[in-house]
């Protein structure tokens, strides 16, 4: 084995982030808690201290031997900066676990979440050396169709509400800030979205905004095809992503059709065994707000659509940040056994 893989070194790229600083947590209360960790961002996070480990640590700008003698590096920041980190991680030989998609379109690269293999009965080779995490819609959305391939999948129509923590803490400042505007009669900022966000739903955002639904929209469909490996299969899936008024928590709402009759319990049972907890009718839908801090995917029931026989409503939600965090550790986890 090469010295990258005895190391107990890893790199986290884009530490200051939102899920930065969720992988860490996770990180330090898994196997991993006794390694040395590295943290490394942007040139404006860069000389912030923090904790690393139960440390103080000081977050540095990537270098040319940022990566060396790494085990792993994960990349939770921008595109951009993963991008940068990526060429250096890989002439150290490092695994990366990329959660940022700047290797999403690279052909060489193994697309992941823990179910993959199971759902799609393709192998995932612990010996490949960059690994795409997928988002928590991406992960959702083909958990739930390959989950019901065995149903007869013909059509899967998925709205995806994104909430603002997606845009980090930035985003999460401005909508608090235009709540605060707007109750009290105040004109409101939108230097991040580009027009308001709180109190409102969007399918895009101003054309000065930062952030662009569309192109991230395209990224959850790159990861969707990537784990389908199949043209047709493709085909049959559609989605959309809305901005929702909300700071935490991935909300979905999916129409299925199938081509066999089934019942509502089997349904179930599918999407359980694909990773989804699904709730019981009796018990309240999973919310946002209910799901925050769990590493699950949750769903209600399925409820048959009232006027068109073989179609389902599916209602699911998870922690926009955990889920993809906990399915980055524990592929480490995994590739270490």
């Amino acid at each position: 084995m090469s010295e990258e893989r005895n190391s107990q070194r890893i790199v986290i790229g884009g530490a200051s982030s939102l899920l930065g600083g969720e992988v860490k947590s996770l990180l330090e209360e898994s196997r991993f808690a006794g390694w040395d960790f590295r943290l490394v961002d942007e040139e404006h996070a860069a000389g912030v201290l923090t904790k690393a480990g139960g440390e103080p640590a000081v977050i540095q700008r990537v270098e040319e031997d940022t990566f060396r003698g790494a085990r792993f590096a994960f990349l939770t920041g921008s595109s951009a900066f993963g991008k940068l980190c990526v060429g250096p991680a890989r002439q150290a030989g490092t695994t990366i676990i990329d959660f940022s998609h700047a290797t999403l379109s690279d052909p060489d690269v193994t697309p992941w979440f823990p179910k993959i293999e199971a759902l799609t009965g393709r192998s995932v080779a612990k010996n490949a050396r960059t690994f795409s995490v997928f988002s928590p819609g991406g992960t959702a959305v083909t958990s739930l169709a390959l989950a019901l391939r065995r149903h007869g999948l013909q059509r899967l129509v998925a709205t995806i509400y994104r909430p603002v923590s997606e845009a980090g803490r930035e985003g999460i400042e401005e909508l608090e800030a235009q709540t605060s505007q707007l109750l009290t009669f105040q004109s409101v900022g939108h230097r991040v979205f580009g027009t308001q966000t709180a109190f409102n739903m969007l399918s895009r955002y101003g054309e000065e905004s930062r952030e662009d639904l569309r192109a991230r929209l395209l990224e959850i469909l790159a990861e969707v095809s990537a784990a389908m490996g199949d043209a047709e299969e493709d085909a049959k899936i559609s989605m959309n992503l809305i901005h929702a008024p909300v700071f935490y928590g991935m909300a979905f709402s999916a129409c299925v059709d199938l081509a066999n009759s089934v019942e509502r319990e089997k349904l179930a049972e599918s999407c359980r065994s694909a990773g989804f907890i699904v709730q019981a009718s009796g018990e309240p839908a999973p919310s946002n707000v209910s799901v925050a801090g769990e590493t699950s995917l949750y769903l209600a029931e399925p409820v048959e659509d009232a006027s068109r026989e073989g179609s389902w409503w599916f209602w699911g939600t998870c922690d926009n940040l955990r889920v993809p965090a906990w399915s980055g550790v524990k592929l480490a986890e995994w590739l270490t056994t």
